[in-house]
This record gives C-alpha cells, sequence and structure tokens, in this order.
C-alpha cells in the first residue's frame, strides 16, 4: 500500500458487545506485524483496548488520561510508542466519560461543536506520527466521543453480530454517519463485518448478510470474511494480552498437551487450539480490509482525475 492518504479507520456500532474492540486489536497488532505503522486509540470509557493489548500500569494504561488532558489542552496527545514493534497505542477508560462532559459543556455554552478540536487533534497526529493506518476503537453510547471519532475519521468499519439487537445499532450509525456528512466530506463506508458468528449456521449468515445488505444499502457493503465465535480463545486473548496470531504463535511453543499427565495436569492452563483458526480469521479480514481500502483510494484517484 503506497498511496499517501489519510487513513483513519473508525470501527463503531451503537450496540455493545459486537466486536469493536477486538477486531480494533487484533487489525492494529496484526497489520504493525506485517510491517505498517499502526496507531490504535481508544475512546471507550470502559477501556478494553488496553487490556487487549496487553497493557499495564498507569505509564501505558492510564484509564484515557492523556487523551483527556491533551484534547482540554489542545494538543495532539502522546502515544505510548512500541507497544507492539510498529504500533502505538493510545488508552482508553474513565477518564473520557470527564471529556464527552466538558465538550458537552462548552458546546452548550456557545463554543459552537467542540468535538472538532479534539477530531483535528487526532488528524493532526496522523500526520506528524506518519502513520499508515490509525484504528479508532468507539463505544457504543457516549455520542460526543462518537462524534469526535466520525470528524476524525476517513474511513467507517461496523462490527454487528448476527442478532436483530446488534442489528439495530446499525441504524444508530447511519444517523451518525448522516450527521457528519457536511462536516466531513471525507467519511467513506468500508462496510460491516460480521463478528462473533458460528460458521456452521450458514442460513443464519445468510439471512443476516442479506438484512445488514439492505440495512446499508449495498450489497458490497458486508464484508465477506467473518470473525467466528471462539470462546475459550477469546477468554484467554484477554487474560493474557495477546491477539490472536500471537496467540497461535505461543500455543506453537508449549508442549504437546500429553507431556502434562506428567505433572498431573499442573503444567498451567495451554491455549486452545482453536487460537489457529481465529487468528486465520483475522489474517483473512485484514487482506479483505486492505483490499477495500485500495479499491476506495483508486475510486478517489478517478474522481479527483
Amino acid at each position: 500500500m503506497t498511496h499517501d492518504a489519510l487513513r483513519i479507520i473508525a470501527a463503531l456500532n451503537g450496540k455493545g458487545g459486537t466486536g469493536k474492540t477486538s477486531i480494533t486489536a487484533n487489525e492494529a497488532a496484526l497489520l504493525a506485524a506485517s510491517g505498517y505503522r499502526v496507531l490504535a486509540i481508544g475512546l471507550d470509557p470502559q477501556g478494553n483496548l488496553p487490556l487487549d493489548l496487553g497493557m499495564v500500569g498507569a505509564r501505558t494504561a492510564d484509564g484515557g488520561s492523556e487523551f483527556c488532558t491533551a484534547c482540554l489542552a489542545g494538543r495532539t496527545p502522546s502515544p505510548v510508542r512500541d507497544v507492539r514493534p510498529g504500533l502505538d497505542v493510545i488508552s482508553d477508560g474513565p477518564a473520557l466519560t470527564d471529556l464527552a462532559a466538558v465538550l458537552v459543556s462548552r458546546q452548550g455554552n456557545g463554543g459552537g461543536d467542540a468535538t472538532a478540536i479534539p477530531a483535528q487533534l487526532i488528524r493532526q497526529l496522523a500526520v506528524e506520527g506518519g502513520y499508515d493506518m490509525v484504528f479508532l476503537d468507539c463505544p457504543p453510547g457516549v455520542e460526543p466521543l462518537q462524534r469526535v471519532a466520525l470528524l476524525a475519521a476517513t474511513l467507517l468499519l461496523v462490527p454487528s453480530k448476527t442478532d436483530d439487537a446488534s442489528r439495530a445499532g446499525l441504524s444508530l450509525v447511519a444517523d451518525r454517519y448522516a450527521s457528519v456528512a457536511e462536516h466531513n466530506p471525507d467519511l467513506q463506508l468500508l462496510g460491516a463485518v460480521m463478528f462473533g458468528v458460528n460458521p456452521a449456521a450458514t442460513a443464519t449468515l445468510a439471512r443476516a448478510r442479506r438484512l445488514m445488505a439492505a440495512d446499508l444499502g449495498g450489497d458490497g457493503l458486508v464484508f465477506d470474511q467473518t470473525i467466528r465465535h471462539v470462546e475459550s480463545t477469546a477468554v484467554e486473548s484477554r487474560a493474557r494480552g495477546r491477539v490472536a496470531h500471537e496467540l497461535k504463535a505461543d500455543a506453537a511453543q508449549q508442549e504437546p498437551w500429553w507431556k502434562g499427565l506428567r505433572d498431573g495436569g499442573k503444567s498451567g492452563t495451554r491455549i486452545p487450539a482453536s487460537a489457529q483458526t481465529l487468528a486465520a480469521d483475522y489474517y483473512l479480514l485484514a487482506q479483505e480490509l486492505l483490499a477495500r481500502i485500495n479499491k476506495t483510494e483508486q475510486q478517489e484517484d478517478k474522481t479527483n482525475g
């Protein structure tokens, strides 16, 4: 990918538990491991992004304090460098609730669109840092922070489960998308990714794909690649602070399961074999993500002629 366009990807759905943080952490880490220079920014007061990336301690997982302080001071936030080689991170957490409250207050006091300032700072950081890709992990609620992400982003990714409640979150995304269109004409919809699926439930997947395409207004706006539901690997991933492709590598280094019989099975929790299949899902999603970004940029080049 040699195009010099700004690539800021907001992962957003109006419902929680749809895979926004998991997809952000895994894709950011995977692309960094592939040689891209990547920045991941957490915008959710729940603060799960640093957990997924194994960030511990006040220096790395600061609860969103750095982002909050920087935005209120009007300076670009300082990421934690090289959380993985090539991957910088700005962690999220409870401090972002305070930031959202201040943004609402400033706007209510005639300060214009207060969310535009943090959005501009994100773009400024993306340029100054020379990042190939910036991922924004958005909260399911907290409208001011969602708006910050949509004003900053150039690309919108919508993770969703196949149930009707998760799909209902798509309508909120559509509303938010429409509300910033005038102020951020750069923002384009990459599409929806089905998360936490059962690959064997082909009829359910086909129905969900059809309905999502209708919700989004086009068959091509649902990713072909899905992310399967693998509870054991997901739990182990967050517990270890290791994303799927790292768990896969770790699993390859552990002793064969039968050797644990010598110590009565006391050798510790084993990484499940399903880490390999989940890692493959995220790898294939990264391939499709890059292909869609390339297609979008090629279309822009033709339009701008």
